[in-house]
């Protein structure tokens, strides 16, 4: 029986699973290794290997056993696995700049290694969870961390787009001006633009313009007594108890995904839409809450359309590493 490997390499970690070809994962839970991304390409790709060492026997196998390897990073990167000429977002080291990390690891390791970016693989992996690793179906999902990533699944497979950059959602932009409570305005993205997905469904978008806004709503709050960077990060466990400014903060990023949504409902007419990310790892309660206002924010849709299902991403920590893997195993399937 086949086995692969999933790697996804982090800045300061690497995550790794082992799947068979029976779609069975054969380590449960996080399996981490120091990533050291930052001395260089030729120390990390040693760590990847290393790390890759523990996490086959900690599958109860060797190494050789592992057909293939799939292997997740952050962007940019083409779709084969060249990183940007400016490097990848979150490794500082020079030496990564246009490195062709797929092709290095696959000779480093003598075997073959498939290449997704991070936000790609972790949508592959909600994809796999509902549809399992053979379908034709269609799903978009939105990833929502310090920024937001994501992908898009047509026909069961990941779309890659000429450059590679498929599947960057969080700089789709959004009528935002429709959204209730932040009249007056103007979010900005790290990337320059005004009003795109991330600018408003993001921690730095909390961080920046979210709470800062809303904290003038709500004199007095307990928020207002912390830096911008904690007080941020605790505005997810405020929200899950009901504090009413962060509910505030979390239903315009609700809504805003809702507008996201609707446009990739008249794009793609999918068959699922599914959110994943730090910002709904909470308890079931929130999670039903944020889909229904998710819902509210759409604009009024065909009635065929209207009952599209909205799914919360599982296994929120080890998706990456799964969906590289899946795309692994979607290799050796077609070999």
């Amino acid at each position: 029986m086949k086995v692969v490997a999933g790697v996804d390499l982090g800045g300061t970690a690497i995550n790794y699973t082992i799947v068979n070809e029976q779609e069975q994962f054969l380590i449960e839970g996080l399996c981490e290794y120091p990533a050291l991304s930052i001395q260089g390409p030729d120390v990390c790709l040693a760590q990847i290997e290393d790390g890759l060492k523990i996490a086959v026997e900690k599958a109860g196998m060797g190494l050789d056993d592992i057909a293939a390897v799939g292997l997740d990073t952050p962007g940019p990167a083409s779709s084969s696995g060249v990183l940007s000429a400016r490097g990848s977002t979150n490794f500082v080291h020079a030496d990564w700049t246009g490195f062709d990390i797929r092709k290095n690891l696959e000779t480093r390791l003598r075997r073959p290694v498939t290449y997704l970016n991070d936000g790609n693989a972790g949508a592959l992996w909600g994809h796999f969870t509902i549809f399992g690793a053979n379908s034709r179906e269609t799903s978009i999902s939105a990833v929502i961390g310090t920024g937001l990533g994501g992908g898009i699944i047509v026909n069961g497979n990941v779309v890659k787009g000429r450059m590679g950059f498929g599947g960057e959602l969080g700089h789709v932009l959004i009528p935002y001006k429709a959204i209730s409570g932040i009249e007056g305005l103007k979010p900005q993205c790290n990337c320059g633009r005004t009003g795109d997905l991330e600018s408003l469904c993001s921690l730095t978008a909390i961080t920046e313009t979210l709470l800062p806004h809303f904290l003038t709503h709500y004199p007095g709050h307990e928020l207002a007594k912390f830096g911008a960077n904690k007080a941020a990060k605790l505005v997810r466990g405020l929200a899950e108890k009901g504090d009413p400014l962060c509910r505030d903060i979390f239903r315009v990023q609700a809504h805003a995904l809702g507008l996201f949504f609707d446009e990739m409902v008249n794009t793609f007419d999918p068959d699922v839409l599914i959110i994943g990310g730090g910002a709904i790892e909470t308890g079931a309660d929130f999670q039903r809450w944020f889909i229904a206002e998710t819902r509210r924010g759409m604009p009024r849709q065909r009635a065929e359309q209207a009952g599209i299902p909205i799914h919360i991403m599982p296994n929120g920590d080890t998706a990456g590493a799964r969906g590289a893997a899946i795309e692994a195993l979607k290799f050796i399937r077609q070999s």
